[in-house]
């Protein structure tokens, strides 16, 4: 019996959050629209006020007006910035146009109104460039102080000084946060590739050192055949006979050289399925360092193309945009095993039963010892290869 160390539901619906992308479905806009809208709490006290019947009626117009546009302008911005952010001033505008209704609403309806200088900040701080949000940040703070002494509420003023100036400046972090992870993404796809083509170029050079002295001896030993025919035909013989030989020797080299090329690597097949989970839109998470102490060629190589099998059905077959990888150690009842689990949100493929990929893989596992579980799951399709490790290593639970 293995224990249970799945991600919950919860975990798995954070990871279908995408920093810093666009969202690929209306599912996924929902999803960060949420992360959205418990910030505009600070409406609650615009609108009590407005509901209060403390204005008149057409002051009361203007007010839901100017609420719903605040709101609206405020709700496109941010919600854009999270995955295609305007260009242009278009930016600077909307920043300016909120930065004017909050000042005028506030001055015009009280101290109720404060709180949105709260958001002006929060778009100061996600959408202008640091030196800029730097300076407007204490500036929208000011004029949030301005409006307080205006209606003659200092507390309420005071109350929200730090509000606003924290998380403006918190929002810049973010922003840098978020920047960091688009470009540590994309620094891990360029080194993946970067580590592929290094991989054809030794192959190339292991070739040309293994190929060039004997393709060369083999050349010459021909010529000298040919001149030897007319008139030595036994010598000829054995410069024929040490060609089969070179040949023979040639082709024994060539082939240990590739065997432990055709042999597939675990950690090169985790780059590769994070580069191609990438390219086909999955969010994925691959363990980036496998530790594969204590791993047997074999076993490792099992694993190596029990993963591109299940990466090459996420892609093509499944439809997913999520995909998990985990690689852990367990102790079971037959001893240790590393455990290679693949999990996406897919719909698992349109065949009705295990299809070839699958059938070859648990015969490839059963030569290791090992074993293979794949099955669809109540949100998507889940694929479990597991190898025996040596006994004599230390087998925890962790990653």
């Amino acid at each position: 019996m293995t224990e249970d160390l799945r991600p919950g539901d919860e975990a798995r619906a954070d990871r279908l959050v995408r920093i810093g992308q666009p969202p690929r479905s209306r599912g996924e806009a929902m999803r960060k629209l949420v992360w959205v809208l418990p910030w505009l709490v600070f409406l609650a006290s615009p609108a009590q006020d407005l509901a209060s019947g403390h204005h008149t009626i057409g002051a009361t117009a203007v007010g839901w007006a100017g609420l719903t546009a605040f709101v609206g302008i405020y709700l496109t911005i941010v919600f854009r910035q999270m995955g295609r952010p305007f260009r242009g001033g278009a930016v600077a505008v909307a920043v300016a146009v909120e930065w004017t209704l909050a000042v005028v609403l506030a001055f015009g309806f009280g101290s109720s109104w404060l709180g949105l200088f709260v958001y002006v900040s929060v778009m100061c701080g996600v959408t202008f460039p640091l030196r800029v949000a730097y300076w407007t940040i204490p500036l929208t703070t000011a004029a949030m102080m301005l409006a307080g002494w205006h209606a003659h509420d200092m507390d309420e003023a005071w109350g929200l000084f730090l509000v606003v100036l924290l998380v403006g400046y918190s929002m810049t972090g973010i922003r840098q946060l978020v920047a960091t992870t688009i470009e540590l993404r994309k620094a891990r796809a360029t080194v993946a590739q970067l580590a592929a083509n290094e991989e054809r170029l030794r192959l190339a050079r292991d070739l040309h050192d293994l190929l060039g002295h004997s393709l060369s001896l083999i050349t010459l030993k021909s010529e000298l055949a040919g001149r030897m025919l007319p008139d030595h035909p036994d010598k000829a013989a054995q410069q024929v006979s040490d060609i089969e030989q070179v040949s023979r020797q040639a082709l024994v080299d060539v082939r240990e050289a590739v065997t432990g090329y055709r042999r597939p690597r675990l950690a090169a097949e985790l780059a590769g399925a994070q580069v191609a989970l990438t390219a086909a839109a999955v969010t994925a998470e691959v363990p980036a360092d496998p530790d594969l102490a204590g791993v047997p060629d074999d076993g490792e190589a099992a694993l190596a193309w029990a993963l591109r099998e299940a990466i090459t059905n996420v892609v093509r077959h499944s439809g997913a945009s999520a995909c998990t990888v985990e690689l852990l150690r367990r102790q079971t009842l037959d001893g240790p095993v590393l455990e290679l689990a693949v999990e996406d949100n897919g719909s698992g493929g349109s065949g009705k039963g295990p299809g070839n990929g699958l059938t070859g893989l648990t015969e490839r596992l059963e030569k290791t010892g090992g074993t293979l579980e794949a099955g669809r799951q109540k949100h998507g399709f889940r694929l479990v290869a597991r190898v025996p490790l040596d006994s004599g290593r230390a087998v925890g639970s962790g990653a």
